[in-house]
């Protein structure tokens, strides 16, 4: 075997280690972590949307009020 083929085959060493460690062996790696993770932020910026469109609806409504209180 040449240096070559060894350095060949310790770095194909080096990146099965480093897929397992993305993937998982057996259980939920980095990659399944990440994804909780980008879910899990979604999930909050929808909620966060949402807040922000009844505290506008809000506004507005004590706009109006203020409105038609003033023109009395």
């Amino acid at each position: 075997m040449t240096e070559y083929e060894r350095q060949v085959l310790a770095d194909l060493c080096v990146l099965k280690t480093q897929m397992e460690q993305l993937l998982g062996i057996g259980q939920p790696g980095r990659l399944h972590q990440l994804e909780l993770r980008v879910e899990s932020h979604e999930r909050n910026m929808q909620r966060l949307k949402g807040l922000a469109g009844a505290f506008g609806g809000l506004l507005t409504l004590v706009h109006l009020l203020i409105a038609f209180v003033g023109r009395r």
